[in-house]
């Protein structure tokens, strides 16, 4: 990467200033418990990219999004100079002012849903019918936010909390894009063979319209569940890092810096169910996007 003035850098994104724009790299870097991994996993960062962008296509009947271009050779100087790297896994997007809320849709019961569940039979304070057991597919899509935390995990809140912080009006907004858009992804990736348990957007406004940024329906961003494995009652097998949390779990680490190396077999896993995910949700062998971005390095 020729030197630029990095504008922000996530455990797995680096942002940087592309002029009036930005432009949004998807490393290859994996975290877990908060923790960035001394490994990275292969084609990571260009899976995200390439699931966001079949996404932002399929979803811009509901929302615009700030998605410029992600051809590397169109990219602004500097950049094009590294456009071998950066293929595949850069965006070049609209700056926007972010909605400082994780706007989160949930259909079946994980997570941290499950965890509250259990406490209280509610999540982000929606009631929900009693006796449900961990992976229940719920009567009907919620929608519970979360504050957006700088380090740490994310904290649940209910709308009641998220409208005084960002406004009636905007909150009402979000949760109906979020939920028109969960709807949306799930049934199509119901058809593909894959249950999208919950998932979480980000937005933004730009130029005065509100929009959709950040990553889109990624394994990061979302729980995949398999739907010829799906049976509730218990944890599902996912297309996402769980089998990297899993390991790590079973190594005895205690979720403190430093995290243990990942042996080889555990990254090659990964990665290959990165991979799947991406081919199942498209219906594109992950190989013609790399070869179509024109992704060699």
């Amino acid at each position: 990467m020729p030197r630029v003035d990095l504008h922000a850098r996530g455990k797995v994104r680096d942002i940087f200033e592309a002029g009036p724009d930005l432009l949004m790299v998807a490393t290859d870097r994996i975290s877990a418990f908060d923790v960035v991994l001394p490994q990275t996993i292969p084609d990571k960062g260009r899976v995200l990219t390439g699931l966001s962008l079949f996404w932002f296509e399929r979803t811009s009947g509901i929302v615009r999004n700030h998605l410029i271009s992600s051809e590397a050779t169109s990219f602004p100087e500097p950049f094009r100079q590294d456009t071998d790297w950066l293929a595949g896994r850069a965006m070049l997007v609209r700056r926007a002012q972010v909605v400082p809320i994780e706007c989160v849709a949930r259909g079946y019961l994980a997570g941290s849903g499950w965890k509250e569940y259990r406490e209280s039979g509610r999540v982000c304070g929606i009631g929900l019918p009693r006796g449900l057991t961990e992976s229940d597919r719920l009567p009907e899509p919620i929608f519970t936010p979360a504050t957006k935390e700088v380090t740490g995990h994310d904290v649940n809140i209910t709308l009641e909390e998220m409208a005084d912080r960002v406004g009636r009006g905007l909150a009402e907004r979000l949760k109906e894009l979020t939920l028109s858009l969960y709807e949306l992804a799930a049934g199509q990736a119901l058809a593909r063979g894959i249950v999208v348990a919950d998932t979480k957007f980000e937005f933004g406004f730009a130029e005065g319209d509100l929009i959709l940024i950040d990553e889109v329906l990624t394994p990061d961003s979302s729980r995949f569940w398999p739907a010829d494995r799906y049976e509730p009652g218990h944890a599902q097998p996912s297309f996402d890092k769980q089998y990297v949390r899993d390991w790590l779990d079973a190594s005895g680490w205690d979720h403190e810096p430093p995290p243990p190396d990942l042996p080889d077999d555990v990254i090659e896993q990964t990665a290959a169910r990165y991979r799947e995910a991406y081919e199942r949700l498209t219906g594109e062998a992950f190989g013609l996007y790399l070869a179509r971005m024109g992704a060699t390095g």
